[in-house]
């Protein structure tokens, strides 16, 4: 039995050698040769140099210096887990997806939980949104969910979005993160992202793990029912929600960065299984085109009292990963994986993230990282082959279409439920940043917000403004001040209480 006295996660190997006492296995080469000596490089006598045709060493070094592949360009450090997840509530009348069509159906499902800006060593409590995505591996092929821990983005076009990234990231110069001048300069020029600001330097910024912590889809999507009508919808993933004050994150960043990986490990090897209540909300076409606000634009949320939750279903986690860089590190979540019953929508941040998820994993991972296990749909027929490290090519199979030999024919059902989308308008570059990017934001600092909320959210944020230029917390103040002039005014009197100097 594990020690009582040790942390889970500490006995993972103490785990392995009870389970594998009676193990006989050899160790082998790469290609499954039994090696000889295991202790010692082969030598020209004691003092000798090495021989190249140590082949077991050669390959092992090849393989070894090879070990890491590209970390992701966001969302590089993160934990994953496997479950399933279960319908608990009927929707069909939304979608005819097949993950949906009954009352009590199980899908397995893998999430991985993230930090969006900081790298693959970055401590998990320091403040930054979460990333949440959900890989479904439904008889339809994978649809993959892929959402942060607030319901809202900071920029609404996908052309700023490597530019917002990058005020989030290393400066180019000093290699250092943060960079306060890079965040405030680019957040205070682009109004649309008070909203967000708000929710980052709120008590969301640090949830207590990854455990309990909601869950969005952020962008808006769309379901076909069987009838072939059309509805657009968002996604929530509710929790207990906790969250954590920054003194014990700042602490707890020094003492154990991988906190959050820790606690999500442990709590699915002792039998804590994470779950999550899974809601949608619904827009007619028709309620679309009259709502006073953009429903496509990813910086503004539906408001409930007009859209309210509609239940679901359910997700558990009770499976840690077996190895966490194969199933893990590896797992690719592409947007653009939808199955028939979910569509796109006309939101430009998803519009941009259907390109840029999978043209990531193929620089990552390769051209067919949907062989690698983990990513890997229930089954494939298509005309893709061949390629680097290919696992299958689908035998012999014809690789073209259309063919004479019984190759893979289309779908019906699935070509019944690809809807016709009638689009009008000239074609234009038009900035949408100038939309109205204050009242919902005000909705939540006034109505949703506590007293003491507001308190911590504004010494959150002083503590990011504080080492910034003077110019930039000008800008804030006054972005700020749109939101609610209480707050402009909170936030210049803790500024010029300040002992900062501007250097």
């Amino acid at each position: 039995m594990s020690n009582p006295n040790r942390d889970t996660s500490a006995e993972q190997l103490s785990d392995y050698g009870r389970d594998h006492e009676n193990n006989n296995e050899k160790i082998t080469t790469s290609w499954g040769a039994p090696i000889p000596d295991k202790d010692a490089s082969l030598t020209v006598g004691h003092h000798g140099p090495i021989l190249l045709q140590d082949y077991n060493l050669i390959d092992e070094l090849a393989h070894f210096t090879r070990e890491r592949i590209p970390e992701r360009v966001v969302h590089a450090k993160g934990a994953g887990a496997f479950g399933y997840f279960e319908v608990t509530h009927d929707i069909t009348k939304y979608t005819a997806a097949k993950v949906f069509s009954d009352v009590g159906k199980k899908t397995p499902i893998a999430v991985r939980f993230s930090q969006v800006a900081g790298e693959l060593g970055y401590p998990d409590t320091i403040r930054d949104i979460r990333g949440f995505a959900i890989k479904f591996y439904t008889e339809d092929g994978i649809w993959d969910l892929t959402g942060n821990n607030t319901p809202v983005f900071f920029v609404k076009d996908c052309a700023l979005f490597p530019s917002f990234i990058h005020t989030m990231k290393r400066n180019p110069k000093t290699h250092m993160r943060p960079d306060y001048d890079m965040f405030w300069d680019m957040v205070t020029l682009r109004p649309e992202t008070t909203h967000t600001c708000l929710m980052f330097f709120s008590d969301r910024g640090l949830p207590a793990n990854f455990r309990r912590m909601h869950g969005f889809g952020v962008n808006t999507y769309a379901f076909v029912n069987s009838k072939g009508e059309f509805y657009y919808c968002k996604f929530h993933y509710r929790s207990e929600q906790e969250n954590m004050d920054p003194a014990t994150a700042r602490k707890l960043a020094g003492e154990d960065p991988d906190y959050h990986l820790r606690d999500l490990y442990n709590a699915i090897e002792e039998g804590r299984h994470p779950s999550w209540r899974f809601y949608v909300q619904i827009m007619t076409p028709k309620q679309a085109e009259k709502s006073p606000y953009d429903p496509f634009d990813d910086t503004k949320v539906w408001l409930h009292a007009d859209y309210p939750l509609i239940p679901v279903g359910r997700f558990v986690l009770n499976k840690n990963p077996g190895n966490y860089f194969a199933e893990v590190e590896q797992i690719g979540f592409d947007p653009a994986h939808l199955v028939p019953g979910i569509e796109p929508s006309p939101d430009r941040m998803l519009q941009g993230r259907l390109f840029a998820y999978g043209d990531t994993h193929r620089y990552r991972l390769g051209v067919n990282h949907l062989q690698i296990p983990v990513n890997s749909p229930l089954k494939a027929a298509n005309f893709a082959r061949d390629g680097r490290s290919t696992l299958h090519s689908q035998g012999e199979a014809p690789n073209y279409h259309p063919n004479s030999f019984n190759g893979p024919g289309i779908d019906k059902r699935a070509k019944a439920l690809s809807p016709v989308i009638p689009l009008h308008g000239e074609a234009a570059r038009t900035d949408n940043g100038n939309d109205d990017n204050f009242t919902q934001a005000r909705l939540l600092y006034n109505d949703v917000m506590k007293s003491d909320e507001r308190a911590r959210l504004i010494d959150n944020m002083l503590d990011w403004l504080k080492p910034t230029k003077q110019e930039f917390r000008n800008r804030a103040i006054e972005m700020f001040a749109q939101v609610d002039a209480e707050l402009g005014k909170k936030l210049k009197l803790g500024l010029n209480s300040s002992r900062h100097i501007d250097l």
